[in-house]
């Protein structure tokens, strides 16, 4: 009941981004009960609807992390303080996220059946024939149970998904750091004692001017009021040289990491892009383009070489947009250069993925128009609806993925905004911050997407 209560009172943006997850795994549902009326219209050739199924896990997987990545941005399901003491712990919230996910999924893949049925002809009217038959089957009886069985995996694994990344953590120190106790229960590092003598130690305390000092004691005038300046409470960043401590999305407080640190997978994910694009170099492809449907051994390592490049994209991608952050900052940065280039240092984990995953499906999406020569529409119904399902999650992820930065960092930018910053400084970095992402993301697309070409031709 509260994840129904949480849905409904959402804001429109929430509700749209549900809706996404909805069409995502109604489109999703929709090409595994094709390959399920494809077997059903071609009992002689059980085998010819595997590959039709095993090309049913690239939107599965789209779906999936977009399903992840709207479960991460709900502001309702997010920890705030107070609500542990009313039975809404992180362990809770995360159970309403997984139920939340459930629903849009479930209702999505209920869409898909329900239109699949209209189709045929099982609900009301006429069945469609032409080119739709083949996967329809419509002079066949529809198994109920295995409908269901393959409408399963969409809900399932989303919710899995969900329930693995917002787990509930506790706070651990760090690895190399000596553990220490404080009261009975208490787990952590205390704070470092002080030895005899070195409060007056020489250095110890910084020297304050004795001006300061004569202005601090000498009381105010009659009648007037003294205001405490309280310096602004920044979420995760440096104040005095010391870092803030801050709730994560699973209401754990811990460190955050700090932006200097550069994401470990950008070695690993420029070797398995080397290492995809030589196995498809090497594969030895096959004599014609193969069908998508009817792939030789020839054209599974090439399809092999496709996921290993892929997959290093993805690795590398967090690191190129701390790299990017990186650069921005160089040669005496102003104010604008700094402020893109930190926040690209410190999202870069977060917005990286994303933008590996986008690179990823333009890449594959190019290399097959050039190999087929011309458009994925031109490949029949199913094939246009997969790739307007892959190509939808995969914007909407990375739209979604930018939504959660900002809210990430919008204690951060009210904190600016209270010292005085102006507000299209603030939007003038965001937009630096797009022009550097596009600029290098870009050229490296088309590279990769040009490579895998060149490396894939028959």
């Amino acid at each position: 009941m509260l994840a129904l209560r949480l849905t409904r009172a959402a804001r429109p943006a929430v509700q749209l981004r549900r809706l996404l997850v909805a069409a995502a795994s109604a489109g999703t549902g929709f090409l595994l009960l094709s390959s399920l009326g494809y077997a059903l219209a071609h009992p002689g050739t059980p085998g010819a609807a595997v590959p039709r199924l095993a090309w049913c896990v690239v939107p599965l997987a789209a779906t999936v992390y977009l399903a992840l990545a709207v479960a991460r941005t709900d502001p309702g399901t997010r920890p705030r303080p107070g609500l542990s003491a009313v039975g809404l712990g992180p362990a809770r919230l995360m159970a309403v996220s997984v139920l939340t996910t459930v629903l849009s999924c479930g209702l999505g893949s209920l869409l898909a059946l329900l239109f699949f049925l209209q189709l045929r002809g099982d609900l009301a009217g006429t069945p469609i024939d032409g080119v739709a038959a083949r996967f329809l089957a419509t002079d066949r009886s529809l198994p109920l149970p295995a409908a269901l069985t393959l409408l399963t995996p969409v809900p399932a694994l989303a919710a899995a998904a969900v329930a693995l990344a917002l787990r509930p953590r506790d706070p651990r120190p760090p690895a190399g750091a000596p553990r220490a106790f404080g009261r009975f229960g208490a787990y952590g590092h205390s704070a470092p004692r002080e030895t005899f003598g070195a409060y007056g130690r020489f250095g110890a305390r910084p020297r304050t001017p004795a001006a300061t000092r004569q202005g601090a004691a000498r009381p105010p005038a009659a009648g007037a009021t003294t205001a405490a300046v309280t310096e602004p409470e920044v979420n995760g960043a440096e104040v005095n040289g010391a870092e803030v401590l801050d709730a994560d999305e699973t209401g754990a407080l811990g460190r955050r990491p700090s932006p200097a640190a550069t994401p470990a997978g950008l070695p690993w994910g420029i070797a398995a892009v080397a290492a995809g694009l030589a196995v498809q170099a090497y594969s030895g492809g096959p004599a014609a383009t193969p069908a998508l449907t009817r792939l030789p051994a020839e054209a599974m390592a090439v399809l092999a070489g496709w996921v290993l490049t892929a997959a290093g994209l993805v690795l590398a991608a967090p690191g190129l947009t701390h790299l990017c952050g990186r650069l921005l900052q160089s040669s005496r940065p102003g104010v604008l250069r700094l402020l893109a280039g930190r926040v690209l240092m410190a999202e870069a984990p977060r917005i990286g993925r994303p933008l590996g995953v986008a690179c990823a499906a333009a890449s594959a999406t190019y290399a097959m128009t050039v190999l087929y020569g011309g458009p994925v529409t031109s490949g029949g119904p199913l094939t246009v609806l997969g790739a307007l399902v892959v190509t939808g999650c995969t914007v909407a992820t990375l739209l979604t993925a930018a939504v959660e930065a900002r809210q990430c960092r919008a204690e951060t930018t009210a904190a600016l905004l209270r010292l005085g910053a102006p507000p299209g400084t603030l939007r003038t970095a965001a937009a630096l911050r797009a022009g550097a992402l596009l600029a290098l993301f870009g050229p490296l697309t088309l590279v990769i997407a040009h490579l895998t070409a060149l490396a894939s031709a028959p």
